[in-house]
């Protein structure tokens, strides 16, 4: 039985609950996955400074800045004992997230100038992956007894 707040308290964010449904193990896993996956992207951008790497994968301060702090939100949500309704919120939005950098980029490359170097295809298709797959893993169905719907 999950750990629920007693009337007249907040709802607890931070709780001694492990996920039930299966549902909330894909998007603990994604979490999980995505967000080092995420944090190592930025480190190695830092590293490598404001360039492309090999020529097909843009790295510019900007991105490295904003992939640190989503994977590190990911990491973060994706092993510490959080409710998996706040997991499921923030992996979806910022599969959404994902999605519309995407989208947006194959038309305007350098995101109206956040990005000096501009995105490749390979960025596109990245991002355009992480948005699918972040949303995917959020929406994931849950049968009323807390089991992936099949």
């Amino acid at each position: 039985m999950p750990d629920l707040p007693v009337a007249g308290e907040g709802p607890r964010i931070f709780c001694m609950i492990e996920p039930e449904g299966k549902g909330e193990q894909v998007t603990r896993l994604y979490a999980r996955l995505v967000g080092p996956t995420v944090i190592l992207i930025g480190v190695v951008g830092l590293v490598l400074g404001n360039r492309p790497i090999g020529g097909a994968l843009n790295i510019d301060l900007v991105e490295d800045a904003i992939h640190l702090s989503t994977g590190g939100l990911l990491t973060v949500l994706g092993f510490a004992r959080v409710d998996d309704r706040i997991v499921r919120t923030a992996v979806g939005g910022l599969g959404v997230v994902y999605l519309a950098v995407g989208i947006v980029s194959f038309l305007v490359p350098d995101l109206f100038g956040l990005i000096p170097h501009e995105y490749s295809g390979l960025d596109n298709a990245i991002h355009l992956a992480l948005g699918v797959l972040g949303i995917g893993a959020a929406v994931a169905p849950i049968g009323a007894e807390g089991r992936l719907a099949s």
